[in-house]
């Protein structure tokens, strides 16, 4: 028995001594691969170049009146605008993209239709190689302006013998102001761009060409298009050519505020001088925008734009002669937002 038990005792011990040898060699191997492991590098994440974002706003506004002394109409409007941005920055390159199309109308009880109040499509792309001299670089740029429907001035219908015009009656009384293609401008520049801030931008381009197109022959006499020949009847759209080459230059200037992720400021100021046909006139347009993002989905939105073109007629005479003047409008609403992508930050 006690041959056994000593036989037993040294099995024991030769067991544990190689399960313990094992286990040095396990934790050798294991301790290794985690070397090995830290020595692999990590995979640099890919740059990225491009900037992509789309703001898309829907606002709604309505006023309902009881026994108001005041005065006044029941009313309802909508509207929509979305704000496509694809922006590229590469060493000493930037390529910056923007789309923009606003449209609206409003129903008011004192006219029995419905009334176009906003509409815009709007599309600017802009490219610049850096110079030598720092903040400045080579630029080209180029701009198209439209809109997506007719728009209309709105008149009296003539008595009825006492009965309420009829929806006819209003489209009848009304005046056609402007429609698709009818203004369209394009231009295409190429000058020097200076951007001393990342949200401060000026683009001078002392030779940009562009065409101005009035496709409605019934609109072309009020956006100071030529006639095809002299001494034809000018109250023929017909006569008049259906687009007008301009050459001059234009100035830009881009301002972009974000105060934070909810309030921000942009304005564009746009100066445009043509030197085949009085370059002494400057055509303007401004545009003014305040964005405050109230909640997650909701914002306020105040917003301008002015122009002044002294070949569009928009005031009529007592004697039916046509002027230019300047025009302007300007929108406060509330509504639903949401935007695809992310936003650059700019300081």
């Amino acid at each position: 028995m006690k041959k056994v038990t000593i036989l037993l005792a040294a099995f024991l011990a030769i067991a544990g001594s190689a399960a313990a040898q094992d286990a040095q060699k396990a934790a050798a191997e294991a301790a290794a691969a985690l070397t090995a492991a830290a020595d692999v590098p990590v995979a640099a994440p890919k740059p990225t170049y491009w900037a992509k974002y789309i703001q898309n706003n829907i606002n709604f506004s309505q006023t309902a009146l009881w026994n108001w002394a005041a005065g006044g109409y029941n009313n309802y409007t909508l509207a929509a605008f979305v704000d496509a941005n694809a922006n590229y920055a590469k060493d000493k390159m930037i390529w910056t993209n923007r789309l923009q199309l606003d449209y609206g109308f409003l129903y008011s009880a004192d006219k029995p239709i419905l009334q176009k109040h906003k509409d815009r499509i709007y599309f600017e792309s802009k490219w610049g190689l850096e110079t030598p001299i720092r903040h400045l670089s080579y630029s080209a740029s180029f701009d198209f302006k439209t809109q997506f429907d007719n728009n209309y001035k709105y008149g009296t219908p003539k008595n009825t013998e006492g009965h309420e015009p009829s929806i006819q009656d209003w489209l009848d009384a009304r005046t056609l102001m402007s429609g698709l293609f009818s203004p369209a401008y394009t231009n295409l520049g190429i000058g020097l761009l200076w951007t001393p801030k990342p949200w401060f931008s000026l683009n001078v381009a002392p030779l940009t060409g562009g065409f101005v197109i009035v496709s409605d022959p019934l609109l072309r006499n009020t956006y100071g298009m030529d006639l095809r020949e002299e001494g034809l009847d000018k109250t023929d759209g017909k006569n008049f050519k259906p687009y007008r080459f301009e050459l001059g230059a234009q100035v830009k200037m881009d301002a972009k505020w974000i105060v934070n992720e909810n309030f921000s400021y942009t304005t564009q100021l746009v100066l445009f001088s043509n030197y085949l046909k009085n370059p002494q006139n400057l055509r303007v347009n401004w545009d003014n925008k305040v964005f405050w993002k109230l909640a997650r989905y909701f914002a306020l939105t105040f917003a301008t734009n002015l122009i002044y073109d002294d070949t569009i007629k928009v005031k009529t005479l007592p004697d039916g002669t046509g002027i230019p003047a300047v025009q302007f409008r300007q929108f406060l609403e509330f509504g639903f937002t949401y935007t695809i992508g992310t936003v650059p930050p700019k300081k």
